[in-house]
């Protein structure tokens, strides 16, 4: 029983329950929520000591890093650096998205490191197995995409990326689109060819029910994938976007008659006026449905710090109702990420999906704010540092600029700090009157 058909029977599961507490909700409330499909819990019964997370309306945001290696960079031991810097920075999810090397080999050790939910795209699989024999993508056929993917499932990853809203309607509203970037997604990118080669429909929309029979046996979470986001700003909200998006609502709706669970990938590059209504666009067209945003990144002139071009978008993007934040590394559009790129990109993230929970009212999003700026006040250095969102940085400042700090206050102000003089003064005594000569 997945947990969309036991929210549906009226069951609480335990994974309702562990993150109704994390939430501090009624694991009521959170059964309800799974069973209208506003939010998902990706717990394929397969993963082992998983701690789960929900994702979706009401919650606190999530962030999402990305591991996995290339043909010309990476290897297992750097990928398991990885996977501890994004748990340590407080990832909420991890995705691998390796595309050399062996890929099973990879993927176990990654749900056996990672006690979060763990995700996968197995269309790079399912592809790139036929191009290293250099043969074209059209051999793959499409029992081998759905072997692939229920392998991924089997194994235990919790959520997948599916391109099924890559149809040949959306592929010939690219065309004549006349993108300034064309088509970024590399699944996307996979499945273009595969559709255009074969003459043929997307086997991922074509035979959905196949894929959602696969869903519901190991309790996989479809994460729909946007393969015709854009990837400039300049692309931002144009006609194949929003074909993919359509086709994508459609889907929704069959995956919640399944009792499937599912949620939706978003751009992308867009201008920061088009995001909230982006946001609004999708959880119109698709039922409320929780929202998983690249970034989104704002600016396409950030090389090398598009890790906070994504911060601004993603808190823009989670502040109108985004559920799951795909964190953007420094090495975004230059090379794969370093390890500590990772921790940079989740740290990032992770300030964006606090920023948004803060203005939408989270009690313990703010008590945390009122935490660390009463310490601030009282002058606490350790408990500052300790409540800081990144507490190994904020000693490590404090070390470089402040080496003995003290009641004296920081390097910045010494003995002309604020909070210090404010507090010392008194009230002036007034002179006592005069009396008349």
């Amino acid at each position: 029983m997945t947990q969309m058909e036991a929210a549906l029977s009226g069951k609480i599961t335990d994974e309702m329950r562990l993150v109704a507490e994390k939430e501090q909700r009624s694991p009521e409330e959170i059964r309800q929520l799974v069973a209208a499909g506003r939010v998902v819990i990706p717990a394929n019964r397969n993963h082992v000591n998983l701690d789960p997370e929900g994702i979706g309306e009401g919650l606190r945001v999530k962030v999402n890093a990305n591991i996995g290696t290339s043909p010309l960079a990476s290897d297992l031991a750097t990928e398991l650096c990885k996977i501890r810097m994004a748990l340590d920075a407080g990832a909420d999810a991890m995705m691998d998205l390796s595309t050399h090397g062996d890929l099973h080999a990879l993927r176990q050790q990654l749900l056996e490191n990672c006690p979060k939910p763990v995700g996968s795209v197995p269309i790079y699989e399912a592809t790139i197995a036929v191009m290293e024999r250099g043969q074209p993508i059209a051999e793959v056929s499409a029992d081998d995409i759905f072997r692939v993917i229920e392998g991924h499932a089997r194994q235990g990853v919790d959520f997948g990326t599916v391109h099924c809203g890559v149809t040949r309607a959306a592929l010939q509203a690219l065309r004549e689109q006349g993108r300034t970037l064309g088509m970024v997604s590399r699944g996307g990118a996979f499945l273009k060819r595969w559709v255009e080669e074969r003459e043929e429909e997307n086997p991922l929309y074509a035979q959905f029910d196949r894929l959602l029979e696969i869903a519901r046996t190991y309790d996989l979470t479809l994460s729909l994938g946007d393969g015709l986001r854009p990837g400039a700003v300049a692309d931002g909200t144009d006609r194949p976007q929003i074909e993919e998006l359509v086709t994508i609502g459609e889907l929704v709706r069959r995956a919640r008659k399944a009792g499937v669970q599912a949620m939706v990938e978003g751009p992308g590059h867009l201008r920061l006026d088009q995001v909230a209504a982006n946001v609004a666009l999708e959880k119109s067209i698709c039922d409320g449905a929780p929202f998983y945003v690249l970034g989104p990144l704002v600016t396409d002139v950030a090389t090398g710090y598009d890790h906070i071009a994504g911060a601004i978008g993603g808190a823009v993007a989670a502040l109108a109702g985004a559920d799951f934040l795909c964190y953007v590394t420094p090495a975004e559009h230059l090379g794969l990420p370093t390890p500590e790129d990772v921790r940079e990109g989740v740290i990032a993230g992770r300030i964006a999906a606090h920023v948004a929970d803060l203005a939408r009212g989270n009690a313990a999003a703010q008590e945390w704010d009122r935490e660390i700026s009463t310490a601030r006040g009282a002058l606490d250095w350790e408990k500052q540092t300790a409540l800081a969102l990144d507490p190994r940085k904020a000693r490590e400042m404090l070390e470089r600029h402040t080496p003995q700090p003290g009641p004296g206050g920081c390097t910045m102000c010494g003995e002309y700090c604020a909070y210090r003089i404010a507090r010392e003064s008194s009230p002036r005594k007034s002179s006592p009157e005069r009396e008349p000569r």
